[in-house]
């Protein structure tokens, strides 16, 4: 490894460890009030309203009922022009889903509904193709529902999952917490998942345990949040935070490994004896 290499190297890690542990007055700033306000009630057993009317990737009326019946469902709740969490939890529900035996389709069903009454079936549509695209399997079909709609209706969903959130007029953003929900193919509550990683043998259980109609239990489960930098105040909110610290720690041990390969080649290049024979110059 040459010594400008090194130098590079040595460069990149000492400006990812900076970031990994810089600012910490903005990581551990006081809990944000609006805060207060977003939380998720395990609602287990609660019946999911099935007349609530949305619409679907195509702009039709779709009750939730009509999709009620057959198979577990996978609910999960974001908004489309998210920038940042909800896309962690529509990822982290695919890892899983395509980590678990069962098929989307043919074993469960999947919904994703938007709590922002100005999306539309058009940015649903967008989403929902690159996530079926990305799940992989052709049998999955129509399978996975992204919808949109009306306050009214998107009020009435989010209060039988007890899913808390609020609008931040200032910044023009929402603050809600990251979760998904498994219920019963008759749109009861079954099990709630926090955050943004689902082990796959948890929603696998979950899924067969919904299949059966059985109920989970509540689980205590810290709340992630999601509410992003504020360029007017020039903090970051909890979740990116530690999405950019952890993604610098990430980045860091893969440089520090890289490093230890390349010194040991090094190193084993120069103590190795010559080989027998062979001539030196």
């Amino acid at each position: 490894m040459s010594g400008k290499a090194i130098k590079i190297v040595a460069a990149a890690v000492f400006f990812v460890a900076f970031l990994a542990v810089a600012t910490p007055s903005q990581a551990q700033q006081p809990r944000p009030a609006i805060l207060d306000q977003v939380s998720v009630t395990q609602n287990l057993n609660a019946q999911i309203p099935p007349d609530l009317v949305f619409h679907d990737e195509n702009g039709k009326n779709i009750r939730l009922g009509d999709l009620f019946g057959q198979k577990p469902i996978v609910l999960s709740l974001v908004y489309f022009n998210c920038p940042g969490l909800c896309m962690e939890v529509l990822d982290g529900e695919l890892r899983t889903m395509r980590s678990v035996p069962l098929d989307l389709g043919k074993d469960y069903e999947a919904i994703t509904v938007s709590f922002e009454p100005t999306d539309t079936p058009a940015a649903a549509k967008a989403k929902r193709d690159v996530y079926l695209g990305q799940y992989g399997r052709s049998d999955a079909g129509e399978s996975w529902h992204f919808l949109t709609g009306n306050q009214k209706s998107i009020d009435a969903l989010t209060k039988a999952v007890g899913f808390h959130y609020v609008y931040d007029s200032k910044n023009k953003q929402y603050a809600h917490p990251a979760a998904i929900m498994v219920l019963t193919p008759q749109g009861r509550i079954s099990r709630y998942f926090y955050g943004t990683v689902y082990p796959a043998r948890d929603l696998q259980a979950g899924l067969i345990a919904a299949s059966q109609g059985k109920m989970g239990s509540v689980l205590d489960s810290a709340i992630v949040y999601c509410y992003r930098y504020d360029p007017f105040s020039g903090k970051y909110g909890m979740v990116v935070m530690n999405i950019i610290r952890a993604g610098a720690g990430l980045t860091l041990l893969a440089l520090g490994s890289f490093m230890f390969v390349m010194f040991r080649r090094d190193l084993k290049v120069h103590v190795e004896p010559p080989v027998a024979g062979a001539k030196l110059r």
